[in-house]
């Protein structure tokens, strides 16, 4: 978890999936893909021997076979990369769920924050980007995070292992900007 602050910056925080389950599985798979077809394409293509009752075709093995190992290790790599990073910046907060989504709160745009406890399965589903009963969630673990409740459009959670501070973040820049 990266956490710094600048200038420009009121709060900053960078959060990965931390679910040791998580990575298990993910890694468990993409061993079981390599192991099952890299031992089918060695027994079909290289020892002549065909695979399984119904065999493929040795191109469509050839191509497949890869294909799923490949699939397999770039799903484990994927979790280990993707981020959570929040950061409240002078007049927004700013959610990049890293590679696939970002967006830019205005502080104008906010009624009111609050830090909370919440159930990420319950409540939304799971992790990572989430539609729920409270409305829309970027979390990637644990279970504390900030409700965003917006002027227009359904409630935010931010899913933040320093809730507290990040409420406190987004509090002291509505409040700068009322005054100006």
């Amino acid at each position: 978890m990266n956490t710094q602050r600048d200038s420009t910056c009121r709060f900053r925080e960078e959060q990965r999936f931390n679910q040791w389950w998580l990575h298990l599985t993910t890694g468990a798979v993409a061993v079981a893909a390599t192991t099952l077809f890299g031992y089918g394409m060695f027994r079909q293509l290289v020892q002549g021997q065909p695979w399984g009752d119904r065999p493929m075709s040795d191109t469509a093995l050839a191509v497949l076979g890869p294909l799923f190992i490949l699939l397999g290790w770039s799903v484990a790599l994927l979790l280990r990369w993707i981020s959570l990073q929040v950061e409240v910046r002078k007049s927004s907060v700013f959610i990049r769920f890293r590679p696939l989504v970002h967006r830019e709160i205005l502080f104008q745009d906010i009624r009111r924050c609050e830090a909370r406890t919440y159930r990420p399965i319950r409540e939304y589903g799971g992790w990572g980007v989430r539609v729920g009963r409270r409305g829309l969630a970027y979390n990637v673990s644990g279970h504390r995070g900030v409700q965003l409740e917006l002027a227009k459009g359904k409630p935010i959670l931010i899913g933040s292992q320093r809730a507290e501070e990040l409420a406190q973040a987004i509090q002291e820049g509505m409040e700068e900007g009322r005054r100006s």
